[in-house]
């Protein structure tokens, strides 16, 4: 799966924070759905929406520049993305792997 982490840095540190409120607004995104389709209620969407697709980018990129600085593989670079698009996973991954021993 993922190396272990090598040295907690601020890069690191930002990264888990992101990791967290990436799951989040993920989870926020699935609320506002039903109110924008169901409800007509379109602006809860479009502000979750957007704020998501930043936090996003923002994982993406932590995620590579957190690999590049642990020196892990493109493999572990593979697993943080894949994670970002599975509910709740950001948050098993932080917690499971982002944290020294």
């Amino acid at each position: 799966m993922l190396e272990p982490v090598q040295k907690e840095t601020s890069t690191l540190k930002r990264f888990r924070l992101l990791s967290i409120l990436e799951g989040i607004s993920y989870i926020a995104f699935f609320i506002t759905m039903p109110l924008k389709y169901f409800m007509e209620m379109p602006m809860p969407n479009k502000i979750v929406g957007m704020s998501h697709g930043v936090l996003f980018l923002a994982y993406v990129l932590f995620a590579y520049l957190v690999t590049e600085e642990q020196k892990w593989s493109k493999k572990s670079f593979g697993v943080l993305f894949v994670a970002s698009l599975i509910p709740f996973a950001t948050f098993y991954v932080e917690k499971k792997y982002l944290r020294a021993k």
